[in-house]
C-alpha cells in the first residue's frame, strides 16, 4: 500500500482510477452477492492491524447479517501504540488503496 505513497495525488480520484483504482469495488458491487463478498474477505486471511488481528471476514459477515437499514464504518487510525503500523501514512498518502484489486 505505501509504494504509491509520493507517486499518486491522494486527492485526485481520477488518477486512483487510472491506476486501477475501484477495480475489487465494481466486481463487488456488479458481480457479487454480499455474502460472496465476506467468504471471499474471510478466505483472503486479511486481519485487522491492531494487536489482535481479528479476521476482517468475520467483522464484515457479522456487519452484514444485522437487521438494519443504515450501517457505519469507522476508520480507527490510531498509532498510540509503539512500534504499530502507520495507518496515517497510508491514510494520508494512498488513502483508497484497499480499494484496487
Amino acid at each position: 500500500m505505501l509504494h504509491e505513497c509520493g507517486f499518486l495525488d491522494p486527492e485526485d480520484i481520477r488518477e486512483f482510477m487510472l491506476h486501477g483504482g475501484y477495480r475489487a469495488a465494481r466486481k463487488a458491487f456488479v458481480e457479487m452477492l454480499p455474502e460472496e463478498i465476506c467468504k471471499t474477505i474471510l478466505d483472503s486471511g486479511l486481519r485487522g492491524r491492531g494487536g489482535g488481528g481479528f479476521p476482517t471476514g468475520r467483522k464484515w459477515e457479522a456487519a452484514r447479517i444485522q437487521n438494519s437499514p443504515k450501517k457505519y464504518i469507522i476508520c480507527n487510525g490510531d498509532e498510540g501504540d509503539p512500534g504499530a503500523f502507520m495507518n496515517r501514512s497510508v491514510m494520508e498518502g494512498n488513502p483508497t488503496a484497499s480499494l484496487k484489486a
